[in-house]
């Protein structure tokens, strides 16, 4: 088992920081064994905070229509093409279709955001997405990426990132991140949300606040000529100040005719992330805010990433171009997102 690090979550359950509880102590056997076991079989760590999120069943991949333009990887789960090194795009015809791709990526999460409710499964919650994507005539573009079994991911609770859809079925108080991703017209476009399910408890609501305040600042920070560092430096501030740590294993990208290209777009304070803004580059900027630790742990599907504590976690994610004059959100849709729309009902 991986020892914590000193400001982490003691191993005990206490709530403590692990410095001010076990530090200097031998990990007792049973409970170093118990805690592998759980990530082993697909669990979490255990403690007084975890919420239990657990693997459902996984349904065989949704098809999609011959007709539907597809990504290099569709069939095989492998990109035939070299990772790009540059996001820019040069040409009006370029950004015509990222910005279609974007929109279409704004519609489907919309559609899907609106059918959140205790009851309902996250494989229903992908399903009624990858049929919206088909209508609008793309392709769902997490299915078979490196193999990844379903078309959009579905993050619930203690889960950062790369939830996969199962039967699992939400409950009153969950939270769930929606991720969704297309390709149409030669281009991907990428966007997600964090909403609630049913009635949020107060720290619920202050992580997704501050989740949703996290990325605006990060996108904020965007302008011609700044480093990509600044970006990192401006949510880094915001999580912070609310208490909250900031996820490192997964950062921002490129993309285009790619889903993933350069560069790396890191949500933390790295100052080695130096590489200047400049007119056309598209990026996602999409920070995941933990309660507790920023460290994560993978269940063996090697997709699922939790919080090595349990604690709970968001993330919201747009696409945007770099212009001369600032940014465009490229998945900015219309009205707020769509969790104020939920505590403006009275949540």
């Amino acid at each position: 088992m991986k020892t914590p690090g000193r400001n982490d979550p003691c191993w005990c359950g206490s709530g403590k920081k692990y410095k001010k509880c076990h530090i200097g102590q031998a990990i007792p056997a049973e409970i170093a064994a118990g805690l592998e076991e759980a990530v082993v079989a697909g669990t979490r760590p255990v403690g007084r905070d975890a919420q239990g999120i657990r693997k459902g069943k996984v349904s065989p991949a949704p098809a999609v229509p011959a007709e539907i333009p597809r990504p290099s990887y569709a069939a095989t789960g492998e990109p035939t093409e070299r990772r790009a090194t540059s996001c820019v795009k040069t040409t009006d015809d370029q950004i015509r279709r990222m910005r279609a791709a974007g929109r279409i990526a704004r519609q489907v999460l919309e559609h899907t955001l609106a059918a959140v409710r205790p009851g309902i499964t996250t494989t229903e919650l992908d399903e009624l997405a990858h049929a919206k994507c088909i209508s609008l005539g793309a392709y769902p573009s997490p299915l078979n990426y490196h193999g990844f079994p379903r078309s959009i991911c579905t993050s619930v609770n203690e889960v950062i990132c790369h939830g996969i859809p199962d039967d699992r079925v939400l409950q009153d108080g969950d939270i769930v991140n929606c991720d969704v991703t297309v390709y149409f017209d030669g281009m991907h476009g990428d966007c997600s949300e964090t909403v609630f399910v049913g009635k949020p408890d107060p720290q619920s609501k202050k992580l997704v606040d501050t989740t949703y305040a996290c990325m605006m600042a990060g996108i904020g920070a965007v302008k011609v000529g700044a480093r990509l560092n600044e970006i990192g430096k401006a949510i880094t501030a915001i999580a912070h100040k609310a208490g909250f740590s900031v996820v490192r294993d997964f950062a921002g990208h490129g993309i285009g005719s790619q889903f993933h290209m350069d560069p790396q777009i890191v949500h933390y304070r790295d100052p080695r992330n130096r590489t200047r803004v400049v007119p056309g580059m598209t990026f996602t900027v999409e920070p995941m805010i933990n309660v507790g630790s920023h460290r994560c742990v993978m269940w063996p599907d090697n997709w699922t990433a939790l919080t090595v504590d349990g604690k709970r976690s968001a993330q919201f994610e747009h696409t945007i171009l770099v212009t001369e004059s600032g940014i465009e959100l490229l998945t900015g849709g219309e009205g707020p997102p769509f969790y104020q729309r939920q505590l403006a009902r009275g949540w």
